[in-house]
């Protein structure tokens, strides 16, 4: 079973030395999906669990809002935006594995538990950015989208189309201002606060350093992600399945790349 820190050892926590980043090569996003995808080979029960959970909540957010037009995208950005909280039993199989620990999924179901603080505060940093592009969505399309709401295929078709090239401009620079910023924080955050307790404002400062000194690799990394994740919602959402256990595991091993271990 897990051990969960005492309340002593997570106030000492909050005393740990700023993260020690390193610098990873341009290749190394390709690396982290391979480990990934070995670490869902060893664990294929408890990832994919995790999977399945992803593709009900896409096929969960399409079904309710397939006809509230401009809110679709919005909130189909949200998963995207919220989607670290949702890999954090994926992080601790990754961990378990490299422990030699068996691939239980059990105790990854309350590993949040380790640093609920923390993890808490960093959940409501997401929420108002969420929020905020929320509202600027909203914005974006009242001002800009000069034709009647689409149903969500329909908006699909003019995005691909290349229909509307204004308002696509402004949206994808509006939501592309608030990925970045959301990434940026997010690169490591939640593996560190699992991983050696840190508190959520140094955690939050080591991601943006990490973007900071390894920007192209990042970006790279960026890029496989929304990749990955918009080829999972093209299927149906049934690629989800298993390419979100691959993101979130390769999420974990980025963060070993790309943080110095923690001398005892």
């Amino acid at each position: 079973m897990a051990q969960h820190p005492t309340p002593a050892e997570e106030q000492a926590g909050a005393g740990l030395p700023f993260p020690t980043i390193r610098s990873v090569g341009f290749g190394a996003p390709f690396q982290w999906i391979a480990r990934g995808f070995s670490d869902l080979k060893a664990c294929p029960v408890a990832s994919l669990f995790y999977g399945f959970c992803f593709t009900a909540m896409g096929l969960l957010v399409t079904f309710v809002f397939e006809h509230a037009y401009q809110y679709t995208s919005a909130v189909t950005t949200g998963f995207l935006l919220l989607a670290p909280f949702f890999a954090m039993g994926l992080y601790e199989l990754s961990r378990r594995r490299e422990l030699g620990q068996a691939c239980a999924l059990a105790p990854t179901l309350t590993v949040w538990r380790r640093n609920a603080g923390n993890i808490a505060v960093f959940a409501a940093v997401l929420t108002v950015i969420f929020l905020i592009w929320a509202r600027a969505s909203l914005v974006v399309f009242a001002i800009f989208y000069t034709r009647e709401m689409p149903n969500l295929s329909g908006f699909l078709s003019q995005v691909l189309s290349m229909e509307n090239l204004e308002f696509l401009l402004v949206y994808c620079g509006v939501g592309f201002v608030f990925a970045l910023l959301v990434f940026a924080v997010s690169v490591v955050s939640i593996p560190l606060m699992l991983d050696r307790n840190q508190d959520a404002v140094t955690s939050m400062l080591a991601s943006i350093r990490a973007l900071a000194e390894n920007p192209m690799p990042l970006l790279v990394w960026a890029a496989l992600i929304v990749g990955l994740t918009l080829l999972g919602f093209m299927s149906f959402h049934l690629g989800l399945a298993v390419l979100m256990p691959v993101v979130g595991h390769a999420t974990w091993h980025a963060y070993r790349d790309l943080v110095e271990p923690l001398k005892r």
